[in-house]
């Protein structure tokens, strides 16, 4: 199989260049990220709805990777619950290797092919859930081998990976493959990959969560109080939503925590 991500940058002599037109080179290439991604909305879209579906009876979504890969994942799973106010355990993100791969590689964890599967079994994985692998390569065994049992066992299973025809392009149920073209450092899958890797998972996340009822017009008004500005912001929500005055929205909205409920108890 080609690896489109592997191969030759487009750019020579980086060590020769000067500052800005390593800058200039590096922005020329990222330009190409979005279109890329844009490709892949009916993929996206299946797997939105995938997710609508399951998670709307309680099922979960667990994202899976190794490296950058899992560290985006991660990155996404622990927006959720601050951002649309659900519970921790609703997206989850694992990375090869466990918590400490998050700021330290471990070595050879992403060829582990047996880990992948006990990392799901320990959150007592059913088949209401999703699992989606992110791999820029897609040919990461801690990955493949966690979605080949997941479908055994009738798992919903998802791919994001940067290589046409790769491994996990073939063996998810659906497959979002945004083909980006050679990294400005040659194979260096951090760059316009995890780019579109990270597009992607926002889209993905924001949709599901738009769908099941965690956004009102487009407000975020289940959003967690975790800091001044967030009250300061949720203050301001519930002036616009029912027209009190900012110091009675303040008070409303620390009473009830959220801009959902204070607005609520203003209808009753």
């Amino acid at each position: 199989m080609k690896r489109i991500t592997e191969s030759e940058s487009n750019h020579h002599d980086l060590d020769k260049m000067s500052t800005r037109d390593l800058l200039i080179g590096i922005n020329e290439e990222d330009h190409t990220v979005p279109l890329a991604v844009e490709k892949e909305i009916p993929q996206i879209e299946k797997l939105v709805d995938g997710c609508v579906e399951r998670m709307g009876e309680g099922g979960r979504l667990f994202y899976m990777g190794a490296g950058t890969s899992g560290r985006l994942g991660i990155v996404d799973a622990s927006e959720c619950p601050p951002t649309f106010g659900v519970p921790h355990g609703m997206v989850i993100g694992i990375i090869a290797g466990g918590d400490q791969a998050i700021r330290k590689a471990v070595e050879f964890a992403e060829d582990d092919r047996e880990q992948g599967w006990k990392d799901l079994e320990a959150f007592q994985i059913t088949e209401k859930d999703i699992v989606v692998g992110i791999a820029a390569s897609g040919t990461t065994p801690y990955i493949l081998a966690a979605l080949e049992t997941a479908k055994k066992k009738g798992i919903l299973t998802g791919g994001i990976s940067c290589n046409p025809g790769s491994p996990l392009s073939q063996l998810a149920d659906i497959a979002i493959t945004p083909v980006v073209g050679p990294e400005f450092v040659t194979g260096s899958t951090r760059m316009k990959s995890g780019t579109a890797q990270k597009l992607v998972l926002n889209m993905l996340s924001t949709a599901i969560m738009i769908r099941l009822g965690r956004v009102k017009g487009n407000r975020m008004v289940d959003m967690q109080l975790s800091n001044d500005k967030l009250v300061d912001r949720g203050t301001k929500m519930v002036m616009e939503a029912t027209g009190l005055e900012e110091k009675k929205a303040n008070e409303l909205l620390l009473k009830y925590g959220s801009v959902r409920a204070a607005v609520d108890s203003q209808k009753k």
